[in-house]
């Protein structure tokens, strides 16, 4: 049976085996998707023993991503744009193929929730490794880009590389312009600490809808609450997205595109 897995560290709270599972059964591929807790030194040998050992492909999350990407030989055009890959396919000539499915997950769920229309302006709060990895796909939809970030620098460097593909520019989260922005995006991390982006909230009241790249499975994250509290009635956290990216890692693996929208609505992992 054909073995893939997701590589993380931590990774016990990783969704991928149960969505992969769905996907596999909804499209009667024979196939084994495990979590991997990866060793913070020995990442590396443990990753490329897994594919000598047969695996045919395999996702990879925080912290890992950069150094899984160093490991591949052959690139997809968005795992180049974002310096770092979630998908990881072995070749018939034995070589690794990288790519980053996050940018077209994020995309599919936003056309899912219909909040993607050409020409739209969006506020993508942080300059991280998150918002690196779904500019391409959002630019080539033809998005006009604001990129919000506590140091203007980081924010600043990212637009620049990411010019030559669409409209985008870089703000200070302080400095934000009062303009109604199509969607508002939560690209940050603050989540993860009970905490949000230190932005002004008429921002997202004035947002006609607002998305949190994070997921929380039983209440909202604390960007969506805070959202909601100032009256926001388009609201969405990521989960739509890591379906999404996992779809997209499924149809490189797999050659078939699973359908997503079932395990969505019915949050059923």
């Amino acid at each position: 049976m054909d073995k893939y897995a997701v590589w993380g560290n931590p990774i016990a709270q990783s969704k991928s085996p149960q969505i992969h599972q769905f996907f596999a059964q909804q499209t009667r591929q024979k196939m084994e998707y495990v979590a991997i807790l990866g060793d913070e030194v020995h990442f590396e040998s443990q990753l490329l023993a897994f594919f000598a050992a047969g695996a045919k492909g395999c996702n990879i999350t925080a912290p890992f991503k950069q150094r899984a990407y160093q490991l591949a030989q052959v690139y997809s055009k968005r795992a180049l744009t974002a310096g770092a890959c979630n998908t990881l396919k072995k070749l018939d000539n034995g070589e690794l193929y990288a790519d980053n499915t996050d940018g077209a997950g994020l995309v599919s769920d936003l056309q899912r929730l219909d909040w993607l229309k050409p020409n739209q302006s969006i506020l993508i709060l942080g300059a991280g490794g998150a918002t690196q990895g779904v500019l391409l796909p959002l630019l080539q939809a033809r998005q006009n880009i604001t990129i919000a970030n506590r140091t203007l620098a980081k924010a600043q460097d990212l637009a620049d590389k990411f010019a030559q593909y669409g409209k985008v520019s870089a703000v200070q989260l302080n400095d934000i312009p009062a303009h109604q922005f199509n969607l508002v995006i939560n690209a940050t991390s603050l989540g993860l600490q009970g905490q949000t982006a230190p932005i002004n909230q008429d921002i997202l009241k004035l947002a006609h809808a607002v998305y949190d790249m994070q997921y929380a499975k039983q209440c909202d994250t604390p960007f969506i609450a805070w959202a909601k509290s100032l009256g926001v009635q388009n609201l969405s956290d990521g989960f739509g997205m890591l379906v999404g990216q996992a779809a997209h890692s499924f149809a490189l693996w797999r050659g078939v595109m699973p359908d997503v929208t079932s395990l969505i609505i019915q949050e059923i992992i």
